[in-house]
This record gives C-alpha cells, structure tokens and sequence, in this order.
C-alpha cells in the first residue's frame, strides 16, 4: 500500500522536530516523491549522513511502501 505525502511529512518531523519539509508526488501514483527537506541538525554533516538522517526517520519504507524518494537536503541559511 503506497504512502501519501502527509505521512512522509509526519515521519521526518517526527525524527527531526525542526525539519522544513515540502513533499512532492512525482509520477500521482503515491510510490515515487520528491522531498526538501532542510533542518539545523543537517548542519556541518556530509550530504550523505544528512540523507541517512531522514532515511532513518522513514523507519524502513523505502522500499516497501515508499518505492522511491528523490531527496534535497540542506541546513537553513543563515542570513
């Protein structure tokens, strides 16, 4: 059974509290999104661990209910 994007949401922000996150649908079949998702714990961490933070918060759908995710991460900008 597919995923929406509001459960994706829920998920992150359940694992990174401050997390800014905007989910997008990519192909209207509820497999395949794109998410942005940018938080202060992604700051001073490599692309590849600021990934592996929001895959945790997943708890293992990719693969299963979530079939594929493309992910922008970032800390927020300062300014």
């Amino acid at each position: 059974m597919p995923m929406n994007a509001h459960d994706i949401e829920a998920l992150i922000k359940r694992h990174i509290p401050d997390a800014e996150v905007t989910i997008r649908d990519l192909a209207g079949d509820g497999d395949h999104y794109a998410a942005t998702v940018i938080s202060e714990v992604f700051r001073g961490k490599s692309r590849v661990q600021q990934h592996q933070l929001v895959y945790q918060a997943l708890k293992g759908e990719m693969g299963g209910a979530l079939h594929a995710l493309a992910l922008q991460t970032s800390a927020p900008q300062k300014g």
